[in-house]
């Protein structure tokens, strides 16, 4: 996959571990499961220390440890499926998570300046379009805002989605 971040592709220094792999050294991303089962063994390693969360993981099994983690990424495993937008939001606005957001997946294009407006950081993308309009320097851009406030700072409609098309 390739890591979009800061506006360009950078190198990733996080490697995703299975439940099952053995640890490598320098940083990883680990499931919400085995970040719960081994979370004072992962801790101690004092490398970062990554959690992948999937669309139906409950974020607030991990709320008291979020101030301490400095990445969070979030699974897009298809296209359809946008709940790691409401779980991005959730973690920047609820529980003040300052960390490297991450989302992970099938990222496609159009959805791309969502997900900053939502508070993600980078963007780990496998669909191959995504990654080359982004390499050809094509830049997200989003005019229409559905929620009122983004954590980008700019402003939306101040009214309720369901009230604009009355």
């Amino acid at each position: 996959m390739a890591l979009w971040k800061n506006g360009q592709f950078e190198a990733n220094s996080y490697r995703s571990v299975g439940d099952d792999e053995v640890l490598p050294e320098g940083a990883v991303i680990v499931s919400l499961k085995r970040f719960l089962a081994e979370k004072d063994a992962l801790s101690a390693r004092n490398t970062p220390l990554g959690v992948l969360l999937q669309p139906a993981d409950k974020i607030e099994l991990i709320a008291d440890d979020l101030p301490g983690l400095p990445l969070l990424a979030l699974a897009f495993p298809k296209f359809g499926d946008g709940r790691a937008f409401s779980l991005a939001r959730i973690a920047r606005e609820r529980y003040g998570f300052r960390g490297e957001l991450r989302a992970v997946g099938d990222i496609l294009f159009d959805r791309v300046a969502y997900m900053i407006r939502c508070g993600f950081d980078a963007l780990d993308i496998s669909n191959a379009p995504t990654v080359a309009a982004l390499e050809a320097g094509k830049v997200p851009v989003s005019r229409e805002h559905y929620q009122p406030t983004g954590t980008d700072g700019k402003k939306g409609d101040p009214l309720k989605p369901w009230r604009r098309w009355a």
